[in-house]
């Protein structure tokens, strides 16, 4: 554990390594900072000319804890996922007629009833195993790898992004599989868009343990077209994730949200974001 040691001067504490760390947020870990860091390191010495000692890699974390993160969902609510599966249900029409578009969107539904997440290139996969001898289903790869995702972003989509990070630390949240959806995100922009942010899980309700532990935060904002996992999500955290819904895409019918409580704030489209006054601790 590297322990930093330095003056306090007018902007905070020199650790000495050219790294200053802020007078306010020395004030704020202060009272706390010798019972985290207890059996690790030394107590504090502010009384002896004016030093600190911490432990660097509790620091990160210390900042962090001030802070809201923001977490946000990808298809359907920064990606027109809908016109997607329409571009890939039209092509294959085109390209290989209305029996394999039929026969593909039937394994696709089948496959996200088993995974809980679209498989696009595994229910091409198994497409092909039906059909051993098509070889031009290739091609469907090509098409689905190569599809130009950064414009079916939804109106700004990477404007909201850019305002959140202003406010905070901001993750893009997804499910999907391990090759098509991160192929997704990053051809899309979004990745990029948050600095390589990006959590894809099979369940993200269901690793709610893993994303505190990769973003703890005194607070969270959860921003997902599905109802269904603002609920999840706010039944665990409680009053610790403010829920934000945009009313977009086909989870937005109102047979579907209707079986669920309201999110803390519903908004009709993403692009909202740039004007909504988030209720978020400080």
């Amino acid at each position: 554990m590297l322990v930093q040691r330095g003056p306090i001067d007018a902007r905070g504490v020199d650790s000495g390594l050219g790294i200053v760390v802020p007078s306010e947020l020395v004030a704020l870990i202060a009272e706390d900072l010798v019972a985290d860091l207890a059996g690790q390191h030394s107590r504090r010495t502010l009384a002896q000319g004016g030093a600190i000692e911490i432990g660097w890699p509790s620091l990160p974390f210390r900042k962090r804890r001030m802070t809201t993160v923001f977490l946000v969902d990808v298809d359907n609510t920064l990606l027109d996922n809908d016109r997607i599966q329409r571009d890939i249900q039209e092509h294959l029409e085109r390209t290989f007629g209305p029996a394999a578009r039929r026969r593909y969107w039937e394994i696709q539904e089948a496959m996200f009833a088993e995974l809980g997440y679209r498989d696009y290139l595994g229910a091409l996969q198994r497409y092909r195993t039906e059909h051993p001898k098509r070889v031009e289903l290739l091609a469907m790869t090509s098409f689905l790898m190569d599809y130009p995702f950064a414009d079916r972003l939804y109106p700004s989509a990477l404007e909201v992004l850019q305002r959140l990070r202003s406010l905070g630390t901001t993750v893009v949240l997804s499910d999907g599989d391990v090759v098509f959806q991160p192929r997704k995100i990053e051809r899309a922009g979004l990745s990029g868009a948050v600095d390589g942010h990006v959590l894809i899980y099979i369940h993200k309700e269901d690793a709610l343990d893993d994303i505190e532990r990769r973003y703890p935060a005194a607070h969270y904002v959860l921003v997902d077209d599905k109802l269904r996992i603002l609920t999840a999500v706010k039944r665990v955290w409680g009053p610790g994730v403010t829920t934000v819904f945009p009313r977009q895409g086909m989870y937005a019918d109102p047979g579907t949200i209707g079986s669920f409580p309201p999110a803390d704030v519903t908004i009709e489209r993403i692009g909202d974001l740039l004007d909504c006054d988030l209720p978020t601790p400080g």
